[in-house]
């Protein structure tokens, strides 16, 4: 895996969200299915990292899912939070390998969109700054707005992850030509963090059929996704699911490699 904090390379890590395996089991209540075998078959099966969002309505992922995830998982956990003290105590309790700062509100489905970096500078700041101060690296999910960025990269965050849901949306409504302004947002976007010395992640909607765009860009060095190959293990299995996206994002990143020699 590379782990340079400013280096473009061809391999394209893949973390794993397995929120909604927990979403299935708190449906019935008990311990099936178990997001923690999940994250080992996808591990198993070519995710290079593990996600985790623990809500403050703990709807899916539970403490106790955290707890065994820091313990059990041999893959790197990024865990994903809100920016409250609770969240800030449990990081640094478990001291995961990333933090992934999320916008959180309770009535929401799943997560709406980026973090204000600029409007929470204040909050912000203190928190990055404790997370990294214990050695964990700290992510900020935004939008792919250049404003955004330089306000990540002035609180001292280490990588930004770009808000992929509007793409997605508008590639699921069949949108082309607002799929491809929206695609050509996010490759400026990454670029220009990228020009900054952030680390490059985007997430949020992919799917076997969008992964792609997102893949081709060359400074993004991780994508995560969850919900959709959660729903896709239901018809396939989690282990096919896990092979098809990697083999995708593969495919992308050789042919842009390919084209950019």
């Amino acid at each position: 895996m590379s782990s340079s904090r400013t280096g473009i390379g061809r391999y394209l890590r893949l973390g794993v969200n397995i929120d909604h395996v927990a979403t299935i089991r708190n449906a019935r209540g008990g311990r099936h299915p178990d997001p923690v075998r999940a994250a080992h078959l996808a591990a198993d099966a070519g995710a290079d990292g593990i996600t985790a969002h623990l809500r403050e309505d703990r709807r899916h992922i539970s403490d106790e899912d955290i707890a065994r995830l820091s313990v059990e998982i041999d893959r790197p956990l990024n865990f994903e939070m809100a920016a409250t003290d609770e969240m800030r105590a449990i990081a640094l309790r478990h001291r995961p390998h990333a933090c992934c700062i999320v916008p959180e509100r309770r009535e929401e489905r799943t997560t709406e969109g980026g973090l204000d970096v600029i409007g929470g500078r204040r909050t912000l700041r203190p928190l990055v700054q404790a997370l990294r101060d214990a050695g964990i690296r700290v992510s900020l999910f935004i939008e792919p707005d250049t404003s955004q960025m330089r306000a990540a990269q002035d609180i001292g965050a280490d990588v930004v992850e770009i808000h992929t849901g509007r793409y997605c949306d508008l590639a699921l409504a069949g949108d082309g030509p607002g799929r491809e302004a929206e695609l050509a947002r996010i490759r400026e976007a990454a670029a220009f963090a990228h020009g900054l010395g952030l680390e490059v992640h985007a997430g949020h909607g992919l799917t076997f059929e969008t992964v792609s765009g997102v893949a081709a860009i060359p400074e993004i060095v991780e994508l995560n996704i969850g919900h959709f190959l959660i729903g896709e293990a239901i018809f396939s299995g989690l282990d096919s699911a896990v092979r098809r996206m990697r083999a995708l994002m593969d495919a992308a990143r050789r042919a842009q490699h390919a084209a950019g020699a």
